[in-house]
């Protein structure tokens, strides 16, 4: 996720997941091919050519539905509200909220452990305290390790009034 725009009166931030769509459309091109060239070659390998094709394609494409998602965040102080986008292959939705009614942005951190190796992943959140949608709004729906997360909760936090940013954060 980075920021596309920072000026005084509207953020906007942007996930675009190309590495991951990039890959999976790849993967996807490497299954159907291979498949198709062993239906090319005849004999006893068409039927599993096709299944290739078929299996590994479809499996690339039911990867490709659910993990490329774009999210575009617009908070606007000449509109008074934020605008979150969310756009995959099957569609595109977004969600308007008060600008006056968020308080701040938070990490929200997991932790899991596995042969005694724990790893923490992490997501933005928003927090809106008052309104009809008070509570916390991922601005992803995953979470990621490194420090992409902190660094949009700090670009949210820093663009907000300092008289409306709490500075305490909180894990999950």
């Amino acid at each position: 996720m980075k920021v596309t725009r920072d000026t005084p009166n509207q953020l906007i931030l942007t996930n675009t997941p190309w590495f991951i769509g990039i890959t999976l459309v790849l993967f996807i091109l490497c299954f159907v091919g291979a498949g198709l060239f062993m239906v090319n070659d005849g004999g006893e390998g068409i039927l599993f050519g096709i299944f290739f094709a078929l299996f590994g394609g479809g499996l690339g494409f039911g990867a490709f539905c659910v993990f490329v998602r774009r999210v575009q965040v617009i908070l606007d102080r000449n509109s008074n509200s934020i605008l979150i986008r969310r756009q995959s292959i099957f569609g595109y939705d977004a969600v308007e909220h008060e600008l006056s009614n968020l308080s701040h942005a938070e990490v929200e951190t997991t932790t899991s452990t596995r042969d005694r190796t724990t790893s923490k992943m992490h997501r933005p959140v928003l927090v809106l305290k008052k309104g009809m949608s008070a509570g916390r709004h991922p601005i992803v729906e995953a979470y990621v390790s490194g420090r992409g997360a902190q660094r949009m909760v700090d670009a949210v936090n820093n663009w907000l009034p300092a008289r409306e940013v709490d500075s305490d954060s909180q894990s999950a």
